[in-house]
């Protein structure tokens, strides 16, 4: 079995499906997809925390399916925009992971990504996969993957 690696961008895949579909993402239906014949190596969902009581809920959801759940704390900056992202942590990661993964899933939207699925795949080897909205996601992103999954009716809550 091919082994795999697992980066969720949560805050992305939230609003883009909010968005799209008024509708939530279904992490257990999208884990036995990317999961099916393979080996996990690496899971992990990456989230801002503000700390209420249905984030702590939906965080342990995502651990008990599988996931290892990585915290940044949610900053509300004077002028009423927020910061809080993951997309130096999630390359990071994914870099690491490329080293010993055969493929590697990333789930985002996000077109920053195509540089780190281009070098994973370059320097490592590694198959690459994105989890997205279709009309959400970055076409860099997409062409940069070696397949692209959209998010949709299976997908979905």
């Amino acid at each position: 079995m091919k082994k795999v690696a697992i980066f969720v961008d949560v805050q992305n895949i939230y609003y883009t499906t909010r968005q799209s579909y008024q509708r939530h993402f279904n992490y257990r239906a999208f884990w036995e997809l990317a999961t099916a014949n393979r080996t996990v190596i690496a899971a992990f969902a990456y989230a801002i925390d503000k700390g209420d009581l249905k984030q702590v809920g939906f965080q342990q959801i995502l651990r008990d399916i599988g996931f290892a759940v990585k915290l940044k704390p949610y900053i509300q900056r004077s002028d009423g925009t927020a910061k809080g992202d993951w997309d130096v942590g999630i390359t990071l990661d994914a870099i690491e992971y490329a080293q010993q993964a055969d493929i590697i899933v990333l789930v985002s939207g996000d077109g920053d990504f195509d540089l780190l699925l281009q070098k994973a795949k370059k320097q490592y080897g590694v198959e690459t996969e994105v989890y997205g909205v279709t009309s959400l996601t970055a076409a860099a992103l997409i062409n940069a993957a070696d397949r692209f999954v959209p998010i949709d009716e299976n997908l979905l809550l």
